[in-house]
């Protein structure tokens, strides 16, 4: 299987250049958690920017939860040694899928975001009552839960998280995905036309797919070999 750093850079290059499905999935969330800010702060960038950073902050923290729990899980399998070269070559398959999807080729990933409907369903009360957003706590607070909504792109990570090895590679991949997101995302709510139009390139889509596509190649010719 790639070794952490390779999967890290891969997860990385997802997140940073799925950012198509970042603006279509997150966008409107963005920009009513922008709207619903005093007058005084979303109209001073310098005022604007430590919430942006709270809401980030939280929901890539959030994520690294979830991969831990995930890779936790996956640890816990490997105890079983054909159960452990499934989850590799699920991995490496996933891999290629996500390649696929990033360069346009296949829209197959929203299919995924159903099977997060109920748990989001009790989450997102929570989150309505830390509305309206009056400190950086509450944007924080926020942030966490938003990262649970469904999401086809960050299921699909979670799943190659499965296969990480350890809870803490599990969270340090799903730590890299988030960390790749944050330009956009942040960009959607600092300036939001700006991210857009960065994450519209054809070009960055196709570069990013065929880059995971060869990680996803990489993966299972290594299966493949041991």
């Amino acid at each position: 299987m790639l070794s952490g750093l390779e999967q890290g850079v891969a997860a990385f290059l997802v997140g940073l250049l799925g950012g198509v499905h970042c603006v279509g999935m997150c966008g409107g969330i963005v920009g009513t958690l922008t709207l619903g800010l005093p007058v005084g702060v979303r109209s001073q960038a310098p005022r604007l920017l430590p919430y942006q950073l709270a809401y980030n902050l939280g929901r890539i923290a959030s994520y690294g939860v979830a991969g831990a729990l995930l890779g936790g899980l996956g640890q816990a399998a490997f105890l079983a040694l054909p159960l452990q070269r499934g989850l590799y070559l699920i991995a490496a398959l996933f891999m290629l899928l996500l390649g696929l999807y990033l360069a346009g080729w296949w829209p197959g990933f929203a299919r995924l975001e159903g099977l997060g409907t109920g748990l989001w369903r009790r989450l997102e009360p929570l989150g309505r009552r830390l509305l309206p957003i009056q400190s950086l706590g509450q944007a924080l607070g926020i942030g966490f839960i938003w990262a649970w909504i469904p999401c086809g792109l960050v299921y699909s990570v979670l799943i190659w998280a499965l296969a990480a090895g350890s809870a803490l590679q599990g969270a340090l991949l799903m730590l890299a995905f988030g960390l790749g997101t944050l330009p956009t995302l942040l960009g959607l709510g600092m300036l939001a036309g700006l991210a857009a139009r960065f994450t519209e390139q054809v070009w960055l889509r196709r570069l990013a797919g065929l880059l995971v596509l060869g990680f996803g190649l990489h993966a299972l010719w290594q299966f493949f070999q041991a």
